[in-house]
């Protein structure tokens, strides 16, 4: 498991003990859960920027033309 510091400025580390304590988390569960979610936010719009122009040039623009198709 790789060890990463930062720093952060005194309001954030308030937010962030807030939010630990309400979630019955320590701050570095908290910080790990909320950085899952932007690698795979990341991940998810960089799929989708490359697949968009192909499904457009397929002449699917919905997810309807797209189940219709393969349903």
């Amino acid at each position: 498991m790789g060890v990463l510091n930062l720093r952060i400025d005194d309001q954030l580390e308030a937010e962030l003990e807030r939010i630990a304590r309400e979630r019955h988390q320590t701050k570095s569960e908290v910080v790990r859960q909320m950085l899952r979610g932007s690698v795979l936010r990341t991940n998810f719009e960089q799929a989708r920027a490359k697949l968009v122009p192909l499904g457009e040039a397929a002449d699917y623009l919905t997810d309807e033309d797209v189940f219709r198709d393969f349903s």
